[in-house]
């Protein structure tokens, strides 16, 4: 959905309601940001993460989120794309959760860092943190967008 029928649909709503001039710029604003926020959350963003001590990487993008790790062999399990969920109140670039098929509890989360992240092994610097849980597994690295 664009911005512009967004809006559209969030002023023909908010003309039925009768609010006062500052109660009405309050709810609209709310309104704004709930739609940017799903207008930004539609958009795939590919992101590269990886981890070590085991080493493990994980690849998003609309194609899907494809999880590999090494074990006695290279392994790999795919997981189908999902919109990433914000965290209430914040920008979508603050904290991206990605709930994965197969599991309730089972979710990547990339993070902006505070700073810079470092992988451990190489010099390079990401600039998001990220965890993920696959039940009782939970493994912490580092990304990057694409």
């Amino acid at each position: 959905m664009n911005k512009l029928l967004c809006l559209k649909i969030l002023c023909m709503g908010l003309a039925s309601i009768s609010l006062t001039p500052a109660t009405a710029s309050a709810t609209a604003n709310v309104a704004i940001k709930s739609a940017q926020n799903h207008i930004a959350s539609s958009r795939v963003e590919e992101f590269n993460v990886v981890g070590n001590e085991p080493f493990w990487n994980i690849n998003v993008s609309q194609k899907g989120i494809v999880y590999s790790w090494v074990a006695d062999k290279i392994r790999k399990q795919t997981f189908p794309y999902v919109n990433p969920q914000a965290a209430d109140g914040r920008p979508l670039d603050v904290l991206r959760v990605y709930r994965l098929r197969g599991g309730a509890d089972n979710m990547l989360m990339i993070q902006k860092a505070n700073g810079f992240c470092s992988d451990g092994m190489s010099d390079k610097k990401y600039p998001y943190t990220a965890t993920l849980i696959l039940g009782r597994t939970v493994r912490t690295g580092c990304a990057e967008k694409k």
